[in-house]
């Protein structure tokens, strides 16, 4: 009898503990210790990001963890007397292709409600990329070109997995950046909805793919096109549909792709560096507009457009961790996040790790295992600064937020995770 009394015990212990976690907030605070975190260790994060803003690397960083859905880490390091606006636990930033994890859960809520299936074409939405080709031969000296088939069409699953064979355009080396900027496709972030769909989208769709669809990973305009998908399943712009089944939700008060007027304050200030690769004011007449989360834009772009906080971009995260779920409200099955972060690239690898559906998954093999990751940890990052990973071993969420292109010194992202375990007692 006292057997199975303690048997019951321990099955209500184990399901209070596992429906408590469940409910996760990214709300309370907690101290350190509570938790099993080493006060004292953190201190060590505090010091790597005060010893990069004191070399002058960078001018800010702000520091996000999360354990058990508590706050145990939430700190703001800035450049004193830089001139500069300092940032803090309200600043907004510019996460660029942190929006694609945002982007590939909007698609999967799609999946779920039967409007959209990974398998298919993405030709049945976008009829343009009907006839895909791929490049064949290539003459450097004129950037032309022949092509071949693709032996099959592009899925919404290769646009999610990054394996279509759709690069971005830009300054480049390889064959079809050249291929890109003979056909003239913008490099810069686009806010006019006509003109990504006459520069970009309707380009895009004539132009060669990098190899045939599945056999690579290429990052490219791939998420960008996913939300396009996501517009025309949904009758909504990408905008209004976040703000419906993603952003309202989760209660992500600032996060946005234009930044209402009220907003534009928190926005943050962004640097580059100079020949000695100190951090320097940005300088805004750059080929790169910076500026887009004030604009007035009518293109919302699902690889690159959001802007937010960490504390915002914490919840997100932490929806994932809880197995799809937030605040009492199911934005996404536990089986659909299962899928996202799962290798789903095969005998492909980035550095020894693997791809899912929006993110990049660690593996024992792999670069993100070497600075304290565990197996199953799914991490991504964007071209501001920006990063944050979910460690499901370990119920840990964290995020590192800077404001610099280029960063020299990007190692900081690297020693933030190694610091980050090494304060772990458990």
């Amino acid at each position: 009898m006292r057997k199975k009394l303690n048997l019951a015990v321990l099955v209500f212990c184990i399901t209070a503990f596992v429906y408590e976690l469940a409910l996760a907030q990214v709300k309370k605070t907690a101290a350190p210790a509570s938790v099993k975190i080493s006060a004292e260790r953190l201190q060590h994060i505090d010091q790597l990001l005060q010893a990069n803003i004191d070399s002058g690397w960078i001018k800010q960083a702000t520091g996000l963890i999360v354990h058990n859905g508590k706050i145990i880490y939430n700190k703001s390091f800035n450049q004193a007397h830089s001139g500069s606006k300092a940032a803090g636990s309200k600043t907004i930033f510019r996460i660029a292709s942190q929006t694609k994890p945002i982007t590939s859960v909007a698609a999967m809520q799609l999946v779920e409600a039967g409007k959209l299936s990974l398998h298919d074409p993405i030709s049945k939405y976008l009829p343009e990329f009907a006839d895909a080709v791929v490049l064949n031969q290539f003459n450097a000296t004129d950037s032309s070109y022949t092509t071949v088939p693709a032996k099959r069409p592009i899925t919404i699953r290769d646009l999610l997995t990054h394996t279509a064979g759709i690069e971005y355009a830009g300054p480049g080396d390889s064959k079809l950046s050249a291929v890109y900027a003979r056909a003239g496709l913008p490099s810069e972030l686009v806010t006019d909805r006509a003109a990504f769909k006459s520069k970009i989208l309707n380009k895009l769709a004539t132009l060669p793919l990098a190899h045939q669809p599945g056999e690579k990973f290429t990052y490219g305009f791939s998420t960008d096109i996913l939300g396009c998908i996501i517009e025309a399943v949904s009758g909504k712009t990408l905008d209004a549909y976040f703000s419906a089944y993603i952003f309202e939700p989760l209660g992500m008060d600032d996060t946005y792709f234009y930044l209402p007027v009220n907003k534009q304050a928190q926005l943050a200030e962004i640097q580059t560096e100079n020949a000695q690769q100190l951090s320097i004011d940005w300088k805004y007449d750059s080929f790169i507009a910076v500026d887009f989360p004030k604009a007035s834009g009518t293109f919302y772009a699902g690889g690159e457009g959001i802007s937010t906080t960490t504390h915002d971009y914490a919840k997100f995260l932490q929806m994932l961790l809880n197995g799809g779920t937030y605040n009492g409200k199911r934005i996404l099955s536990g089986k659909s996040v299962e899928l996202m972060t799962q290798n789903q690239i095969g005998d492909l690898a980035l550095d020894g790790d693997k791809f899912g559906l929006g993110f990049m998954v660690t593996t024992l093999h792999g670069k993100q295992h070497h600075f304290g990751l565990p197996e199953g940890a799914y991490t991504w990052g964007g071209f501001f600064g920006t990063n944050s990973w979910v460690d499901p071993k370990n119920q840990l969420i964290s995020v590192l937020f800077l404001q610099q292109w280029p960063i020299s010194h990007s190692e900081i992202h690297d020693k933030f995770k190694v610091l980050v375990y090494q304060a772990l007692e458990h």
